[in-house]
């Protein structure tokens, strides 16, 4: 400790204040791109030139909607994990690009001659690559500069601690200073947890915070904690230092619910007492799993002859596989798909999980799969109220009753609806083990946890983008 620099940052942002900060970057560069694209439209126009009389004459209504486009083709890097990846940063950047030509193109061949100026949507698109990328180079290096990065102290050395510091050093780049431990235990003091000191006991902390210039401390005592620290955090809190509870963190950090470090009464504080959902959000749900069960309906009837015959050449009847799912509440339901395994994928009659590279996987059935093509037909389910677009996966009885024995707060998945797409599924690749399923699991109770119209909104769209990426699970 003796080596690390000590620096006082600036300011100290939140998650959600670092999200805001990216939303109106984005926003501003999108809008001086509308700008640039503009301008050299009014380059190629002999009569009209640059003016406010080209605004009101050439520019239409619905090119001043593009930022908004745009920002939703860049929800994937909102995360702040992957905003501050800069080689993901240009991949989903160039992706946004890529789509924006393509669907630029489909529109301008098949609408009418003069409704669509390539010279303007050219040039929003290049300035619009340019100056995102610049600002996001400038936002990374504003994110990882000492100036505004937090310096933490994790209190409390046992298992939370232990499992606070390994998410740390999974980070990359790190969304803080870690700067070591304080613990209470005498055996722990000056060794070493995860690659920090445990620095000393709660008795020095105050003297810690002054050295080192400790703006934040990670609350991970288990078990009882002693009046004498109780005190010596409220006094932290009094200069200033921010207390955080691991189990919060955890899920600012990683967007996951830490289902193994929570106490036995947290779901009934999490869902009862703190995310109740109200009225209005429920009609909103239902109004957008009406309307988008609707629309996917639709494509599922126009895409089913092109599936069915694919499927029939490649592996035959049926081409539709329904199950019996659970439902809200643990209610038994029918959910319907398009076939993408072999006819014969349980012969034994024993349920197996899915798992990536799964050789019961048809040719069709696999690209099925990485496109999420096989879903479309549970939209009807959505439609019929049985599920949402949004929501847990939805799972088998059989696997429900195996996992709630060896996976905590298993069964508060069934609160809600399940979902053709959620968090879990966005999130995270294919559950084939308990732990993986315990993974996933974390990532359903955040979302029932923090669900919200806007919340559902995102997903859509980061499903969109997992779709056209290629990226399907």
């Amino acid at each position: 400790m003796a080596n690390d620099p000590v620096t006082r940052p600036i300011i100290r942002l939140r998650p959600g204040e670092q999200r805001s900060i990216l939303f109106i970057g984005d926003f501003l560069v999108a809008a001086a791109a509308v700008f640039v694209g503009i301008y050299i439209w009014s380059l190629g126009d002999p009569w009209v030139k640059f003016s406010f009389e080209f605004f009101r004459l050439r520019v239409p209504w619905w090119f001043y909607g593009i930022p908004a486009l745009w920002l939703a083709m860049l929800i994937d890097i909102y995360e702040l994990h992957r905003a501050a990846n800069w080689r993901r940063t240009v991949r989903s950047v160039s992706l946004a690009v890529m789509v924006g030509i393509i669907v630029y193109a489909l529109i301008y061949f098949t609408s009418s001659p003069g409704e669509l100026n390539r010279r303007g949507v050219a040039g929003f698109l290049a300035a619009a690559y340019l100056l995102t990328l610049l600002w996001r180079w400038i936002y990374i290096r504003f994110y990882t500069d000492s100036s505004v990065s937090r310096r933490f102290l994790i209190v409390g050395a046992g298992e939370n601690g232990k499992t606070m510091a390994q998410i740390y050093n999974q980070l990359n780049p790190p969304p803080f200073k870690l700067l070591g431990f304080i613990d209470d235990d005498e055996k722990k003091i000056r060794t070493m947890v995860e690659g920090f000191r445990v620095i000393a006991g709660s008795d020095q902390l105050l003297s810690i915070i002054d050295q080192l210039n400790v703006t934040d401390l990670i609350i991970s005592i288990t078990g009882e904690m002693r009046g004498e620290t109780f005190q010596t955090l409220l006094d932290a809190q009094e200069r200033g230092v921010e207390i955080t509870r691991m189990p919060i963190l955890y899920e600012e950090l990683l967007g996951r619910v830490p289902i193994h470090h929570l106490e036995s009464d947290w779901v009934i504080r999490s869902f009862v007492d703190e995310a109740r959902s109200g009225g209005f959000y429920e009609l909103g749900k239902r109004a957008l799993d009406i309307v988008g069960g609707l629309v996917g309906s639709v494509i599922c009837i126009a895409l089913l002859p092109f599936i069915g015959l694919a499927t029939l050449i490649d592996s035959g009847w049926p081409i539709f596989y329904s199950q019996e799912r659970l439902g809200q509440g643990g209610k038994p339901y029918m959910m319907i798909k398009f076939r993408t395994m072999k006819q014969d994928a349980e012969k034994d009659g024993q349920a197996k999980m899915a798992g990536e590279n799964d050789p019961r996987i048809t040719r069709v059935g696999n690209f099925l799969r990485i496109t999420r093509l096989d879903e479309l037909p549970q939209f009807f389910n959505v439609v019929s109220g049985e599920m949402s677009i949004v929501g847990p996966r939805a799972e088998r009885e059989s696997w429900v009753a195996t996992f709630q024995k060896e996976i905590p707060f298993y069964r508060a998945r069934l609160l809600v609806k399940p979902g053709i797409s959620g968090w879990a599924q966005i999130n995270y690749g294919y559950a084939s083990t308990v732990e993986d399923t315990g993974v996933k699991l974390e990532y359903d109770l955040y979302y029932i946890k923090h669900r919200s119209i806007l919340m559902d909104i995102i997903i859509i769209l980061r499903t969109i983008s997992t779709v056209i990426s290629r990226k399907g699970r």
